[in-house]
């Protein structure tokens, strides 16, 4: 059996969700384990799935409405208890000090471009693998 690994996409827009999925693939690199998602349209499903725990990623839009993924990032950051890395997706490349701002663990810009997003989310998954060890 395969290992495989959670990761939580948030956004009010499917496009945007449907975009980190075909990014990503099954895998978003050889060395990493198989991907299933847990989609989340509101910041308060981004709350409950973390409440829940199995989450090893969260995929965030920083462009959602009504909270963006740069506000659920500093929430999450601050009321999760071990909170797993969070890949924040911006709008432009000059909002990537807001990304640092809201402790996102690394950032991306929109429109998803894959090679970039998945070698992102590979890393993340990586880092997460190590801190579990």
């Amino acid at each position: 059996m395969q290992p495989t690994a959670t990761v939580l996409v948030y956004s009010d827009d499917s496009n945007t969700r449907e975009q980190v999925r075909l990014a990503t693939g099954r895998r978003p690199a050889p060395d990493a384990p198989v991907v299933e998602f847990v989609e989340c349209a509101t910041p308060a499903a981004v709350v409950r799935e973390l409440e829940k725990g199995g989450v090893d990623v969260c995929v965030l839009d920083g462009e959602a409405v009504p909270m963006g993924g740069m506000g659920v990032c500093r929430q999450i950051k601050d009321e999760i208890f071990r909170c797993p890395p969070v890949l924040l997706l911006i709008g432009r490349p000059q909002d990537a000090w807001l990304a640092t701002w809201s402790r996102a663990d690394a950032a991306v810009t929109l429109p998803v471009e894959p090679v970039e997003f998945a070698s992102a989310l590979a890393a993340l998954l990586r880092q997460k693998r190590l801190q579990s060890a």
